[in-house]
């Protein structure tokens, strides 16, 4: 018998404690096809360009928690899937979202990624940006593999919108007048959106009706928006060990974020445009008085107040599944959005 056949119930936490579930025992239930996905993804990574696979395994082996394979493999289970098309589906979205970071980081100018040296930062930009495409090319190759057209059609979707997100948080960079519409556009489309085509594919191959794969699908969206809402949040307020990340190096980058729109409509005139030069010139000298803003205007607290509405909206979507311990594992993803540290 497999783990995921006896792994032992977990305890749902409540959206109000102070300490997230632990993501070992998140992934309990699907350790075994989690172990076979970080396979596939080493066998995908085969090429006749032995640097290509090199740089590729630095970013893999690297990576964070790969939470979009994961909810793939949970929401998949959860519909009592029994085929192995969700190993292929969460190794593609894998692909996809470390291809996406190679990109951000050298647009982003990034040095570091989880606390290691970034891929351009080890083998220059332009290594990153052809290894990236090089993922993107391998995951449609996968994509075309299934077989499947409503497959085929969400993911190619999904990564044209991906795209258009880049796009729209550049355009977006260092403005002061960005609004809290065109932050959650931004987010939405570089990171919620593939969440939620994990999560809806995973219902998709399961062959489930309408009504459930539309709520897998807002489930996957509500998550990813809460943990966006969430990094930007641990951005002025965590630690740098533990974030792997420098604090404010979103601010340093131009991107205005919710924590600092939120700022700007509440705080006195003279601290606005202290925020608005802050923002065009780049200038993270003193990050210490910007993050004092954002706490002393409330902020922080009302993106938190954001996250865990968009949580609880994600938690609320689970309500058709049977009860399981994937189910179980989703809601705790929704605890876990709220409260981790990196």
């Amino acid at each position: 018998m497999s783990l995921s056949q006896n792994a032992p119930q977990h305890h749902i936490c409540s959206l109000n404690t102070n300490e997230p579930p632990s993501f070992e025992g998140i992934m309990a239930p699907v350790k075994n096809e989690f172990e076979a996905v970080n396979r596939i993804i080493l066998d995908q990574l085969h090429t006749n360009v032995p640097f290509v696979r090199t740089v590729g395994e630095y970013l893999i082996k690297n990576g964070g928690k790969r939470l979009r394979p994961l909810v793939a493999l949970l929401c998949s289970k959860a519909l009592e899937y029994q085929g192995e098309t969700h190993l292929t589906i969460a190794t593609i979205v894998e692909f996809l979202h470390a291809a996406t970071l190679l990109h951000d980081d050298v647009v982003d100018e990034s040095r570091l990624r989880r606390g290691k040296p970034s891929a351009n930062a080890v083998w220059g930009n332009a290594a990153s940006v052809l290894v990236g495409d090089f993922l993107i090319s391998r995951a449609f190759q996968m994509i075309v593999g299934t077989h499947d057209i409503r497959v085929m059609s969400t993911l190619s979707d999904a990564t044209n919108l991906i795209a258009e997100g880049e796009v729209l948080q550049l355009l977006n960079c260092k403005n002061p007048a960005t609004t809290e519409e065109q932050y959650r556009r931004v987010i939405y489309c570089k990171t919620a959106k593939m969440f939620e085509v994990s999560t809806q594919i995973g219902a998709m191959i399961a062959k489930v009706d309408a009504y459930k794969e539309e709520a897998m699908r807002d489930y996957g969206k509500h998550l990813g928006m809460a943990f966006q809402i969430q990094d930007d949040i641990l951005d002025y307020t965590g630690d740098t060990q533990t974030l792997g990340k420098n604090i404010g190096d979103d601010f340093a980058e131009g991107k205005v974020t919710l924590p600092v729109i939120y700022a700007l409509a509440h705080a006195p005139s003279k601290e606005q445009a202290y925020l608005k030069q802050a923002i065009l010139s780049g200038s993270v000298e003193n990050i210490e008085k910007v993050i004092f803003l954002l706490q002393s205007t409330g902020a922080i607290e009302y993106c938190q107040k954001v996250a865990k509405e968009e949580a609880e909206q994600a938690r609320n979507h689970l309500s058709c599944l049977n009860p399981s311990i994937y189910r179980d594992a989703l809601e705790q993803l929704t605890e876990f959005a709220l409260l981790r540290k990196s």
